[in-house]
């Protein structure tokens, strides 16, 4: 059967939920912050501390989601992505004392699913608004940290919480950067 195409186009289902993209974006800059900031944190402490941004990054994805009654692929994109961190942040919390190894490939994991979605996202809407740019750059800096890790796995502890202090900084701005232009866009759109 045939899926009918929602009403509701892809840049207004992100400009009317741009609040979830913005507090995305504050929750990976606190934790780029946190990194940064307390350098010798332990490593249980950095899982648990990953596996809540993790974890509330894919409920917000979820909840925008189904505020929209999945009615179109976006939604079902998005219900995916915030799955997937949903399930990264679940695990990582059952298994704290997990090798470094295996969070690393988990972290990565999520990264380039992340990235993916972004980038699949970014192209989808990018006849309906501006700066869709960001959104693919996003996407681009998940992607490239994703792969990063999978290529030097065996980093020293301290370069990989820079490496994802540093991505979660400028992946947080970037996503607060899109947040307002979407809202910016909203209000115009609603007058």
């Amino acid at each position: 059967m045939r899926q009918n195409f929602d009403p509701m186009r892809m840049g207004t289902r992100l400009a009317r939920n741009w609040w979830t993209v913005a507090l995305r974006g504050a929750l990976a800059i606190i934790f780029g912050l946190v990194a940064l900031l307390w350098p010798k944190i332990t490593l249980t402490a950095l899982v648990f501390i990953f596996a809540s941004f993790v974890l509330v990054s894919g409920i917000l994805l979820a909840i925008a989601a189904f505020r929209d009654r999945l009615t179109n692929t976006h939604g079902w994109l998005m219900l995916l992505e915030g799955a997937i961190g949903i399930g990264v942040g679940v695990l990582t919390f059952i298994w704290p004392g997990i090798a470094t190894l295996v969070l690393l490939y988990l972290i990565a994991a999520w990264a380039i699913a992340t990235g993916i979605f972004e980038i699949i996202i970014a192209v989808q809407v990018r006849k309906e608004i501006e700066n869709e740019w960001l959104l693919v750059l996003a996407g681009i800096t998940s992607l490239l940290f994703g792969v990063l890790l999978i290529i030097w796995p065996v980093a020293g502890a301290l370069a990989i919480l820079w490496i994802i202090a540093t991505y979660t900084i400028i992946f947080g701005i970037l996503l607060l950067i899109l947040a307002l232009r979407l809202r910016n866009w909203d209000t115009e759109r609603r007058l």
